[in-house]
């Protein structure tokens, strides 16, 4: 089974703890890189620290919550490597594994409901790449961020 990696900031660490809960359930292994409290921290933080284990492959797959998703989500995307999606609903989690072969979610825990982000989570991590000429289109995000 995959090992999932995630990280929040104080705004999402219910969020992050029902779906790692969930995860456990359905025997995936987690790694939690925090936060722990609901002390006021910074996402870049946490959303750097679960980008890298999905980088250097002591994950195979990354999730990041903050308040909205979006700063945690961008802060993912800053590791080479890293192709983080923002998704609210479902179809945006199996369109980005589909077409974009993500290896990270985002979700904003003041923006969606616990039981739609466990849906998404189980959509992001059953749907597999679809590769073809999607491949071609992942490549050229690598070589863009490669020539940076």
């Amino acid at each position: 089974m995959e090992k999932i990696v995630l990280g929040c900031d104080h705004a999402a660490l219910s969020l992050k703890n029902t779906v790692i809960e969930h995860l456990k359930k359905q025997g995936y292994e987690t790694i939690d890189v925090g936060t722990y409290t609901e002390d006021s921290c910074d996402y870049p933080d946490f959303g750097y620290a679960a980008a890298k284990k999905v980088a250097d492959g002591s994950a195979d797959k990354g999730i990041v919550i903050c308040g909205t998703g979006i700063g945690i989500s961008i802060s993912a995307n800053k590791v080479k490597g890293i192709r983080c999606a923002l998704c609210g609903d479902l179809y945006s989690a199996e369109m980005t594994r589909l077409h974009n072969d993500a290896n990270m979610l985002a979700m904003g825990a003041r923006v969606i409901a616990p039981e739609l982000a466990l849906q998404i989570v189980d959509k992001f991590l059953s749907t597999p790449f679809e590769g073809g000429r999607h491949l071609k289109r992942v490549n050229k995000i690598s070589e863009i961020e490669n020539n940076q």
